[in-house]
């Protein structure tokens, strides 16, 4: 069996990239700079922003269930980002390097198992929990220690 994470559609941001300060901030949003390479991960390309990139900084719902594990945060959102990155069977550059918070949810969107994890090590926690559990219809990866939801993890192939 496969898996497979794959970055947001660029599309629900494509309008605030236009948008200035006070508009940004109407909508829980604002525009950054990358002060450096490394910590302003992509949620669109999965790779963190180089220093001196563009990105917007934006309230997310990641988790739209209508029960209580509905959940939303921050993201970064490059502005170069213009297609969502896909990995099958591989984990991608944005896990690298940080400790990780997965979320197992039901197909009803209920917590079903949970884990932390060094990133390097996110494949084998990802396959020992989405496939050791049919009950788990996917994960939720987030960062661990600033809490930023990271990508969603699905079944992928003839087995999904």
């Amino acid at each position: 069996m496969a898996y497979r994470i794959r970055g947001l559609d660029r599309g629900p941001f494509e309008e605030l990239f236009a948008l200035d300060k006070v508009a940004l901030a109407a909508r829980r949003a604002e525009r950054v700079v990358a002060s450096s390479d490394g910590g302003y991960p992509c949620r669109i390309s999965l790779e963190d922003a180089k220093e001196g990139e563009r990105l917007l900084l934006v309230h997310h719902v990641h988790h739209a269930v209508e029960t209580p594990y509905r959940s939303s945060f921050a993201i970064f959102v490059r502005e170069m980002a213009m297609r969502p990155a896909e990995f099958v069977d591989a984990c991608p550059p944005v896990f690298a390097g940080r400790p990780l918070s997965l979320r197992g949810f039901s197909e009803s969107g209920k917590l079903s198992a949970a884990t932390l994890v060094a990133g390097d090590g996110a494949d084998g926690a990802i396959r020992a929990m989405l496939f050791a559990d049919p009950e788990i219809a996917y994960i939720d990866a987030h960062n661990a220690a600033h809490g930023y939801f990271a990508a969603r993890i699905e079944r992928h192939g003839e087995a999904a």
